[in-house]
């Protein structure tokens, strides 16, 4: 499963707070049912991962983005 966030809070400071984010054993199996609809929706496998482990990511960014958020 990519990396998301479910709930974050940019009200404050420079990093987000994730404190009124899910406990992960209410999360993940949220996560799971969440992929398993969508492999039903659209009739491919949707590839997962293991929950909550450290991940390293690259990014090549490959055209413009824009973020938005609303405070």
């Amino acid at each position: 499963m990519s990396q998301f966030t479910l709930v974050a809070d940019t009200r404050k400071g420079n990093r987000p707070s994730f404190t009124d984010a899910a406990a992960p054993e209410v999360a993940e199996p949220l996560c799971m049912s969440t992929s398993s609809r969508r492999c039903g929706v659209l009739g491919m496998p949707v590839q997962t991962g293991v929950f909550g482990a450290r991940m390293q990511a690259t990014l090549v960014n490959d055209g413009p983005v824009t973020i938005i958020i609303d405070v």
